[in-house]
């Protein structure tokens, strides 16, 4: 049983009412919200540990929803979807959601995704800090600086960072990526680990195009890697 607060955000009243009772016979106290708006109150008044947001709501659709969300907040958000397409998980993603969900799903389906969500945002086992010429990390305050500058990563792209860095100089292939990061019950979503990919190498690579850290392994994975003359911080013990 959980006591962790989840916000669902869905226009469709017997949506709620099903999750509703879903969530609260697992323990979770549930906040309902009707639409993108309402989502956005929600989240500055109740502080939810998890959001539930549907993709399409009257008004403030939920890309635009999840996008405001994210510029403030690093709480963990499934999206709820009727479409499958790799075009829209892709947006979704990119918008900031850290999961995918497509209606109509299973009840399990879907308590296994949250729980994963909230194990992956609770604190992580103590690591040193990163640094190099240009790169700072600080995982214990998830503080990120490149040229002296702060960058903000959503939740996943930091639990990510964090995992290749802890396994620098190691390919790591998708399906441990996506075990590591997102849970056991992963393994196939590569249109994941792409966007993740690309959008931590437009926030921490000085040519997105060029990478300098995160390194792709064809056919394999990725792998971080920083040049071993501008290294003067962690060094993995693995």
């Amino acid at each position: 049983m959980s006591t962790a607060k989840i916000l669902i955000a869905d226009d469709e009243p017997q949506i709620r009412r099903v999750l509703l009772t879903t969530l609260t016979s697992h323990g979770y106290t549930v906040a309902e919200a009707r639409s993108g708006d309402e989502a956005l109150e929600q989240v500055r008044s109740e502080r939810p540990d998890l959001i539930l947001l549907d993709v399409n709501m009257p008004g403030r659709s939920g890309l635009e929803t999840c996008r405001e969300i994210r510029s403030t907040s690093d709480v963990p958000i499934i999206m709820l979807t009727v479409r499958n397409t790799e075009k829209d998980k892709v947006m979704a993603l990119d918008a900031g959601a850290d999961d995918y969900v497509v209606k109509p799903f299973g009840s399990e389906e879907l308590m296994a995704r949250i729980r994963a969500a909230l194990r992956r945002a609770a604190p992580a086992e103590a690591m040193p800090p990163f640094v190099s010429s240009d790169l700072k990390i600080d995982f214990e305050r998830r503080h990120v600086e490149v040229k002296g500058q702060p960058v903000r990563l959503t939740p996943k792209e930091f639990e990510l960072l964090r995992h290749l860095i802890s396994n620098q100089g190691k390919a790591q292939g998708h399906r441990r990526l996506l075990q590591a990061v997102w849970g056991p019950d992963y393994g196939e979503e590569t249109e994941y680990l792409r966007v993740f990919i690309n959008q931590l190498r437009k926030k921490i690579e000085p040519d997105p195009r060029h990478p300098r850290y995160i390194h792709t392994e064809p056919w394999v994975g990725y792998r971080f890697e920083p040049p071993k003359e501008k290294l003067r911080g962690h060094r993995s013990e693995k």
